[in-house]
């Protein structure tokens, strides 16, 4: 049973997509309960993860790879004191 409190969403896909998802996960010998859930979240996070990365590089673009170092610098004796 986990413990990471979760929200329900209630999603709307075209059914080739279902179907798909489906079979891949029964494919890789799923199709337990969860596996759809446990599916969904992982793609959001790599979703989000990328969108964030790239965001952040093109907020970047018109830095030098010096000041980037520095903001970097920064962060991480700002990590390392808290």
């Amino acid at each position: 049973m986990s413990t990471t409190p979760t929200t329900r969403w209630n999603l709307v896909v075209s059914k080739e997509t279902d179907k798909s998802l489906r079979q891949f996960l029964a494919y890789q010998g799923g199709g337990k309960k969860g596996d759809l859930s446990r599916f969904v979240e992982e793609a959001v996070r790599e979703r989000v993860f990328e969108m964030t990365a790239q965001s952040i590089k093109e907020e970047n673009t018109s830095r030098t790879e010096e000041e980037i170092e520095l903001i970097v610098e920064e962060a991480l004796k700002w990590a390392r004191a808290n």
